[in-house]
């Protein structure tokens, strides 16, 4: 079972392999994605990091939330799939 993780407040600088780098630690990663805003392409300041194992992301968000990286203090959670507005 994998757990998608959200990660809150990062420095608008932060590339994925950042995040990745950052995370990798706690054990496989299957994604890593910082959502851009659609008009300007810049960094929202948030993103995502989907593990392989449910216990490598619980470790990860105990780790890493309130942790400082880059500057900031993260907020680490964990994600809510959004439904699908298609049905």
């Amino acid at each position: 079972m994998s757990r998608k993780l959200y990660v809150g407040n990062l420095a608008y600088t932060i590339a994925e392999i950042d995040l990745e780098d950052a995370f990798s630690k706690f054990g496989s990663i299957d994604s890593v994605r910082i959502i851009n805003d659609h008009e300007t392409g810049s960094s929202r300041g948030f993103g995502f990091v989907n593990f392989r194992e449910d216990s490598s992301g619980i470790t990860a968000l105990e780790e890493m939330n309130g942790s400082e990286f880059n500057g900031r203090n993260l907020n680490v959670k964990v994600a809510n799939d959004r439904p699908n507005p298609r049905g």
